[in-house]
């Protein structure tokens, strides 16, 4: 009699291990298919190719994040506009779920369609911001726009509380633009988000990116951005293609120690640009070591 209880409870404990084995597969198997349907909403909404006009270089890398469900929202975007200048934009959104993912989506739309109507890239980040308000989601999100001309290389940026691009020239000169910035899209109402003008030299690079690729716990955002300032100087001397630049700073992406979305937007221009300088709203400001 007792063998044969020892006999039945090995038998219970069987079909108890058989049952949670079954659900740990439903579950795992659940998860999978959520992440799959995240990444494929993130690509799927991002641009399928890239504008060219006539000295023009663009180049992209994007590499999502797929760490259980730790799958978010950044994104990158550049397209052609009615008067035939580019508009580029770059930017997070808060989270790391399907419902971050589908809100880029919205904000990517958003800044593309107001973009062939507002006037200048500070117009269209708050028209943007006060769409995305009425739209009552609890989501926010940073973002770059840029308004290039490619016949002159006059580049118009606004930043929405996004990590500032990275610049450099073919003459050896290489920083970190300290353009005033505004609000997240998506947090104030009536928020407003200065301009500032660049202009791309010849064999001159600016880098666009998302704070997955500068920042995480085994890098701090200054040293991120500083790495990534002499990847862009050395590319510059060397007159590396776009790619290869996009290519080496998505790399060093690795070293932030974390599981993040990294976007990488690198731009550069041949033909007749000037010295890299910017001019922001209100007065004209020259970088240190720049010759206007």
């Amino acid at each position: 009699m007792p063998r044969k209880r020892s006999t039945d409870d090995g038998d219970e404990l069987l079909v108890r291990l058989g049952m949670l084995t079954a659900q740990a597969r439903e579950r795992a198997e659940l998860q999978r298919t959520q992440v799959e349907l995240a990444i494929a909403l993130q690509r799927g909404m991002l641009p399928p190719d890239l504008p060219t006009a006539p000295g023009l270089h663009l180049a992209v890398r994007y590499t999502p994040a797929c760490h259980g469900l730790n799958v978010g929202g950044d994104w990158y975007d550049a397209f052609a506009l009615p008067d035939g200048r580019v508009g580029m934009s770059i930017g997070d959104v808060q989270g790391h779920n399907i419902e971050a993912a589908a809100f880029m989506g919205q904000v990517r739309t958003a800044l593309r369609a107001l973009a062939s109507v507002s006037t200048e890239p500070g117009e269209v980040l708050a028209r943007t911001n006060e769409l995305l308000l009425t739209l009552g989601i609890e989501l926010f999100a940073t973002c770059t726009f840029m308004r290039l001309d490619p016949a002159t290389g006059v580049m118009e940026s606004a930043r929405a509380g996004h990590i500032p691009c990275v610049w450099a020239t073919a003459d050896g000169k290489s920083g970190v633009a300290d353009d005033e910035g505004g609000p997240p899209l998506g947090v104030q109402h009536g928020a407003t988000y200065p301009v500032t003008r660049h202009r791309l030299t010849t064999g001159g690079v600016f880098v666009l990116l998302t704070d997955g690729v500068v920042e995480g716990p085994s890098l701090n955002i200054e040293d991120g951005l500083d790495q990534v300032v002499r990847l862009a100087g050395i590319a510059a001397v060397a007159g590396l293609e776009a790619y290869a630049l996009a290519t080496a700073v998505i790399k060093g992406a690795e070293s932030v120690g974390h599981e993040d979305d990294a976007a990488v937007l690198v731009v550069g221009l041949d033909g007749p640009g000037a010295h890299w300088r910017d001019a922001a709203a209100g007065g004209s400001r020259q970088r240190p070591g720049v010759q206007p």
